[in-house]
Parts: C-alpha cells; sequence; structure tokens
C-alpha cells in the first residue's frame, strides 16, 4: 500500500506537479457551472458562456496531446464544456435564437 502511493506521489502526473494541480484548480469553473443552474438565464453572459466553451475545447486537445496525457485535465475539461455548453443553449433560449420556428402553411 505504502509503494504505490510512494509510487503516485512521485509520478510524472502526481501531486508534486501541475499535471495534478492545475486540473484540481479548473474543476471550480466546473463548480460554478453548475451553481449558475440556478440562476435566471437573463443572468448568463452570452460572450463569456462562449469563451468557456472554446477555452475547454482547446484545452481538451491540449490535455489529450501532452506527454504523459493528462486524463485529469481532459475529464475536467470535457465536464466544464458540457455544463458550458448547457448554459449557452439556456442564454440562447432566453434571447430567442432557440425558439421553434413556425411554418406557415403554403397555398395550394
Amino acid at each position: 500500500m505504502a509503494s504505490s502511493f510512494r509510487a503516485f506521489l512521485n509520478s510524472p502526473v502526481g501531486p508534486k506537479t501541475t499535471h495534478f494541480w492545475g486540473p484540481v484548480a479548473n474543476w471550480g469553473f466546473v463548480l460554478a457551472g453548475l451553481v449558475d443552474m440556478n440562476k435566471p438565464p437573463e443572468m448568463i453572459s452570452g460572450n463569456m458562456t462562449s469563451a468557456m466553451c472554446v477555452y475547454s475545447a482547446l484545452f481538451m486537445r491540449f490535455a489529450w496531446m501532452v506527454q504523459p496525457r493528462n486524463y485529469l485535465l481532459l475529464a475536467c475539461h470535457a465536464s466544464n464544456e458540457t455544463v458550458q455548453l448547457y448554459q449557452l443553449s439556456r442564454w440562447a433560449r432566453a434571447q430567442g435564437y432557440l425558439s421553434e420556428k413556425k411554418e406557415e402553411a403554403s397555398p395550394q
């Protein structure tokens, strides 16, 4: 047990590296997005939410391409992307961008 913990502690993605603490800190974005689900959609900033979507998409690719692969960072940004896309859909629906379009009956 102690040897496996020591191996994790000294690994390239262990708690002595930014590969560990960077993703841990980024979970704050996910938690903030989850808390914001209770707020009215009129309070959502479309620009900031779009920027967060792009940010998370770019860093998901980074987490996949960096060596060693950073699965913790990938999971964090995939979760954030999901939350932010949901928030963006709430904002777009509130702005009227995602309203259902009524088809007009064409005379024949």
